[in-house]
């Protein structure tokens, strides 16, 4: 959130291993949002109502300029993986710009879960204002019948007070056999033009956008919607896809993220959490892991591979546009391709051709390359002519070579570019800051996250 001249980000954090567990919400600032000030933790277990753990939540400011968290607290740990609660915080000193000290009012817990599986139940949504009450969700999952596992965010309504929630009579939005919602997030966006829209927004060329985290999956997941302010009802549009392989955020390692509306620049800023390559072990000896989200250009001519010079660095902007004169060469999109599972069919066929030439493609980055490329972490593109004569764009980071190292997790990320490419020409932004590499297709019509498993200092390439 934005109050009184900073940046403030909160995130989960172990602040004795770095593994999962006892966690707390740990708390930055900032006032560009590239540099940061670490401050102490915002909340630590302290009460009944969080002793096992501080989970992810939200923040929202209240008129008058107060911010508020609500967060899912752990009251014991059975049923695994604790038994969830939704608490609220408030600032000690609403006149420090900092915000360093904040209470637990031992009201809490202000909600608790109506149904039998009270370890699926957490990670409350900024709140909006709508027919005179505040509304916030929370994802959950629970048995609707027999062998089937209804996901859902219920809307919460309460008095004045933002302390006495009630019920709603119904979800905001569900859907069966998806696995657990995490980190729900619900948020209004314009219909013509590029700036963002402040959170209670509701008319006026809306529409909303629903995100979940899956846990099944790791993926977030969202589609485009309207909001019944009436009804208090999201309804998908037909032409997002509500499910496992419906739009993504990002189509690599990128989870539990969260947006939050910038009044300075007026823009909604997405953050999101990458976990690590390394092993747990390597973890535990640099003492840190996951890592929150938030130039040098080339002039290239024909060839075979061009290095882009002076890239030895930890930070890069790299912006290239690749143009070709003819789709002709453009290898055939296997029918069999069509009957891997939707969801994974991008990664699936980006595991399956890999960077081996083709017709119109690879081409891309060759991003943190040893100097003898036995370590590198490629970024490229290839296009399939289908069928009925139409064009598919598939999108890769492949981190499978991006270290000799056998115990890391090192996945081949992909996802397919939905442009026209009657212009004949597709341009590709990376970014490189340390072990990531943050690859933007087309504008960020698809954006693939990547961690690099290797260390040391590497050099970048462009393959034409």
């Amino acid at each position: 959130m934005y109050y009184m001249g900073y940046y403030h980000l909160f995130y989960q954090y172990n602040p004795k291993d770095a593994a999962w567990g006892n966690i707390v919400w740990a708390h930055s600032v900032s006032k560009d949002m590239i540099k940061w000030i670490p401050l102490e933790p915002a909340i630590v277990p302290s009460k009944p109502f969080d002793k096992y753990g501080c989970w992810s939540g939200s923040a929202t400011i209240l008129p008058g300029n107060k911010p508020v968290i609500l967060n899912t607290g752990i009251m014991a740990k059975n049923p695994k993986p604790g038994y969830q609660v939704q608490n609220y915080a408030i600032p000690t000193n609403y006149s420090d710009p900092f915000l360093k000290e904040w209470i637990k009012p031992d009201d809490n817990p202000i909600v608790k879960s109506t149904h039998e599986n009270v370890s699926s139940f957490r990670d409350p949504s900024t709140a909006w204002f709508n027919n005179g009450h505040w509304k916030m969700i929370v994802g959950r999952k629970h048995k609707h019948r027999v062998n089937s596992i209804r996901e859902a965010s219920r809307v919460w309504g309460l008095t004045r007070d933002f302390v006495k929630w009630t019920k709603a009579k119904h979800t905001l939005h569900e859907k069966f056999d998806t696995g657990m919602w995490e980190c729900p997030d619900f948020y209004p966006v314009s219909t013509y033009g590029t700036n963002g829209v402040e959170t209670l927004a509701l008319e006026g060329g809306i529409k909303h956008v629903f995100k979940v985290s899956l846990d099944a999956t790791r993926f977030d997941m969202y589609t485009i919607g309207t909001y019944n302010t009436i009804k208090d009802k999201y309804f998908p549009d037909i032409t997002s896809i509500d499910g496992w392989a419906g739009l993504r955020y990002n189509y690599g390692n990128f989870y539990a993220s969260k947006t939050f509306f910038d009044p300075v620049q007026n823009r909604r800023i997405l953050w999101g959490w990458a976990n690590e390559s390394s092993t747990a072990l390597e973890d535990s000896i640099k003492g840190w892991a996951g890592i929150q989200l938030h130039q040098t250009d080339a002039t290239l001519i024909k060839g075979e591979m061009v290095e882009i010079n002076g890239l030895t660095v930890a930070q890069v902007d790299v912006e290239v546009t690749f143009t070709f004169s003819s789709l002709d060469e453009a290898e055939n999109f296997d029918p069999e391709w069509s009957k891997l599972p939707s969801e994974n069919l991008a990664m699936e066929i980006c595991g399956i051709m890999g960077t081996k030439q083709g017709g119109l493609g690879p081409f891309g980055l060759l991003t943190l390359a040893s100097k003898k490329l036995e370590e590198y972490t490629p970024v490229f593109f290839r296009v399939f002519k289908t069928s009925d004569g139409k064009y598919k764009i598939l999108m890769c980071s492949d981190a499978t070579t991006s270290s000799l190292k056998k115990d890391v997790y090192k996945p081949s990320f992909a996802g397919f570019v939905d442009v026209d490419l009657a212009k004949k020409k597709l341009s590709l932004r990376t970014l490189i800051d340390h072990s990531v590499v943050e690859s933007f297709g087309e504008g960020g019509m698809t954006v693939i996250t990547s961690r690099d498993a290797s260390s040391g200092q590497k050099r970048t390439f462009v393959s034409i």
